[in-house]
């Protein structure tokens, strides 16, 4: 996306952080440490989950070749963080997710003068050292698994082995033996019919595929821990 002149320099920052040393120390004294808990409060207001599922939709986001694809994951996105009142930025310099609070905002940009605490902000580094070599061994051993039961199983429990591995691979980068129950579900209920065109035969034996695909993984050399 195009980079925006949203990010706060240093300078602005360190300056923030005076100013709310400042009024801290003499809104506590008059009440007793009260507002050092009611700014514990709201460092940051988002929760962890909603980081978590931001960045997990920006990086869909990138890696889908569609561009409708990657519009609706962004949207989603959009709207999970702006239903906590932030407002999600790619600082592009960086290459990191930025979630702001949407008082800060004008016109979609920061605005200086409204920043009490930079730490109400979140910052998450969407390319970390390793992170593209990660996908690309997680992805070959989920695919290496799903040949694996296109040669030992039949044909409806390895088209369903295809669709689980890209799911795995693009959703959570993990192995396809590494699936919480969560994420079967969420494969089962929503991924699957609607992305992986299933015959009737599939969806009507997806748990059992589910349990092929775990077993056959077990003799397939997997990728390194991270």
């Amino acid at each position: 996306m195009t980079r925006t002149n949203d990010e706060p320099p240093e300078w602005a920052k360190e300056r923030a952080r005076e100013v709310l040393a400042a009024e801290t120390d003499g809104e506590a004294e008059g009440a007793g440490g009260k507002a050092d808990d009611d700014a514990d409060d709201r460092v940051p207001d988002v929760p962890t989950e909603t980081v978590d599922e931001a960045e997990r939709l920006t990086r869909l986001a990138r890696r889908t070749e569609e561009e409708s694809a990657a519009a609706f994951y962004r949207e989603r996105r959009d709207e999970l963080v702006g239903s906590h009142d932030y407002v999600p930025r790619i600082r592009e310099d960086d290459d990191t997710l930025v979630l702001y609070p949407e008082e800060w905002m004008e016109a979609g940009t920061v605005q200086l003068d409204r920043i009490e605490t930079t730490d109400r902000a979140v910052e998450v580094s969407l390319s970390g050292p390793g992170d593209a070599d990660r996908y690309r061994e997680v992805a070959a051993y989920n695919d290496a698994v799903a040949d694996a039961v296109a040669d030992a199983r039949d044909a409806v429990h390895a088209d369903t082995a295809r669709s689980f591995a890209a799911f795995m691979s693009n959703h959570y980068v993990r192995a396809v033996d590494d699936a919480t129950p969560e994420m079967r579900e969420e494969f089962r209920e929503e991924y699957f019919p609607r992305n992986g065109w299933p015959s009737d035969e599939q969806l009507a034996v997806v748990d059992e595929s589910l349990d092929v695909i775990e077993a056959v993984a077990a003799d397939v050399d997997g990728p390194e821990t991270s």
